[in-house]
């Protein structure tokens, strides 16, 4: 972190004796943390996040840069990738699949291609833990999903909202597609998503302003070990501090992105609200034996 409170002091144009008398610390304390020989209590960064809200110090972009140097600074073997994972508590004991059953893609190891998305999720736990993890397909069975119409209806499937016509060629279909495979590609339903999936599953949005809302956003994708198998080709190559300061502005940008993602959704619902069908009218014509 010591890295961190310099580069706000310097982007505040200010000496470490100046600094110290906005925070009403010792000099000698900068010093101190900007050596690495003591790290500021959480009364302290809170003090500096109050200074960097009110001057404008990006440091939601300084901590995803520091993230993106170490991973840049990587060296992998070939044919393994490079992915990011949070976890609430830190990763004990082994990799294997034991997520919550009720995830995008079912109970998995979950790993993405976007920092920001693995930082949101761990922001509001103290003791969460980001990781630079690698994966090796070579050997597995992989599945890729488009983001499409299907992505949403296997994300429907695995969170449950498919019960109801549960033995349906079309409950099936979805049931099938990442049966006995090892590991799943996939779009992440990102902070802006989660509003506007969460729309189609309770009616307020159609397929056809889903799929135009899916085509508008740059989604990054989430790589998902659903087999002891698939986590057997994962490997943690870094684990990366996350502090109380960056967490702060980490869950400013997380309720930003979701109020980004209130406005695409009600845009969409404007322009394609005669389009396309509910997400329960897809599921009664499945029900009657009808097809998507």
């Amino acid at each position: 972190m010591q890295a961190l409170i310099k580069q706000i002091r310097t982007y505040l144009n200010m000496n470490q004796t100046e600094f110290a008398r906005h925070l009403n610390v010792g000099y000698i304390t900068i010093n101190r943390w900007e050596n690495g020989h003591s790290l500021p209590n959480k009364l302290a960064q809170s003090k500096i996040y109050e200074i960097c809200k009110a001057n404008n110090v990006p440091v939601y972009e300084l901590t995803l840069e520091r993230i993106r140097n170490i991973a840049d600074g990587m060296s992998l073997t070939d044919g393994r990738i490079l992915l990011y994972h949070g976890s609430k508590s830190g990763i004990n004991g082994k990799i294997e699949p034991k997520s919550r059953p009720q995830c995008d893609f079912g109970s998995g190891f979950y790993m993405g291609t976007e920092v920001s998305q693995a930082l949101t999720l761990i922001c509001d736990y103290e003791k969460s833990k980001l990781y630079l993890t690698s994966v090796d397909l070579t050997g597995l069975q992989v599945v890729e999903i488009p983001a499409d119409i299907d992505w949403a209806m296997l994300v429907a499937y695995h969170r449950g909202k498919m019960e109801k016509i549960a033995g349906t060629p079309f409950y099936e279909k979805y049931r099938n597609i990442t049966l006995n495979k090892d590991l799943v590609i996939g779009s992440i339903a990102n902070d802006r998503m989660f509003y506007v999936i969460d729309n189609f599953f309770i009616g307020n949005i159609t397929d056809s302003a889903l799929v135009n809302s899916l085509a508008a956003l740059q989604l990054g994708k989430q790589y998902v070990a659903i087999s002891q198998k698939g986590c057997s080709a994962i490997k943690i190559e870094k684990e990366i501090e996350i502090s109380w300061l960056e967490r702060l502005f980490i869950k400013d940008v997380a309720e930003e992105n979701r109020a980004k993602g209130v406005s695409i959704a009600n845009d969409i619902c404007k322009n394609y609200r005669r389009d396309g069908l509910f997400f329960d009218e897809l599921l009664d014509r499945a029900k009657k034996g009808g097809t998507q």
